[in-house]
């Protein structure tokens, strides 16, 4: 597969990559003196996105990323060649807005996974004006600091459906065996007043969730999988780990694109008194 940007990347024909469920962190925490209160755990989160970034750096030929920062009512791509910044957050210190990742877009990803997604029945839209959210563009700043890799942005749909989401990675799962890595970023733990201490129970809560997501991701039947965290509102910490579920859609693309392969924590530590963890699938 030939990207628009022609990059050339390590990756053999015969290679399926893994996918992946990345932590973000809250907001621009990548340039705040304060890192939230928490300078160790943001610390850890640093060194395994850098740790990340430099496994798949020459690897990949682009990144699909399905960000918790974009919801439409339809699957929607970003075709645009040069998507900019997207500032989707409020109150923070002036140099947090004027930060830039200037990493290319990716139309040729972005129609390849039109197509996918059509026969697999969905109605995928296109759009071209939409910039980097913070869900994407913190975490991968750190990962590829040099923005070499080009990116196509696949938003979550409204429903917040489970299933759905399921079915939308699977859909997608032919693009890890063309040099596509498919990257879901949220946060597995998302109560705000959780994070800002305003629930007592915030620590068992994220730890009890964390624990049954690491037991549901490695679940080997793809369909099981999906039965599984379809029900994830009524596993142990589920809805106090996540009021609203639009930072844990994404891994469902990602369980769903995984296909046969099993699920892992790639990362799990504490960060703002909560667990945290990412999940890999897949040979990394």
């Amino acid at each position: 597969m030939k990207t628009s940007n022609s990059v050339t990347a390590n990756t053999s024909a015969s290679e399926k990559l893994p996918v992946i469920y990345l932590p973000h962190g809250g907001g621009p925490w990548n340039v705040l003196d304060d890192a939230f209160g928490d300078a160790e755990g943001h610390a850890r989160l640093r060194a395994y996105l850098e740790s990340f970034g430099a496994t798949y750096q020459h690897r990949v030929k682009a990144l699909l990323v399905i960000s918790g920062h974009w919801e439409e009512a339809s699957p929607t791509l970003n075709f645009g060649q040069a998507p900019g910044m997207l500032y989707d957050y409020y109150g923070f210190p002036p140099h947090t807005y004027e930060l830039k990742w200037p990493a290319p877009g990716c139309p040729e990803v972005a129609a390849r996974a039109e197509v996918l997604l059509k026969q697999a029945g969905f109605t995928p839209v296109r759009e071209t004006q939409r910039g980097y959210d913070h869900g994407t563009f913190v975490p991968l700043m750190v990962a590829f600091p040099d923005a070499k890799l080009p990116v196509a942005q696949l938003s979550l749909i409204k429903s917040l459906d489970p299933g759905a989401h399921f079915e939308l990675g699977r859909a997608l799962e032919p693009l890890r065996s063309e040099g596509v890595l498919i990257v879901g970023s949220g946060m597995s733990y998302h109560n705000m007043r959780g994070l800002m201490g305003g629930e007592s129970r915030a620590g068992q809560a994220s730890a009890e969730f964390d624990q049954w997501l690491a037991q549901t991701v490695s679940l080997a039947d793809p369909e099981a999988r999906k039965r599984a965290l379809s029900q994830w509102a009524s596993a142990p910490g589920g809805r106090e780990s996540h009021p609203r579920s639009e930072h844990l859609v994404p891994l469902f693309v990602v369980a769903g694109a995984a296909g046969q392969d099993a699920g892992r924590p790639d990362f799990q530590s504490t960060l703002m008194g909560v667990r945290v963890s990412g999940h890999l699938f897949g040979t990394p």
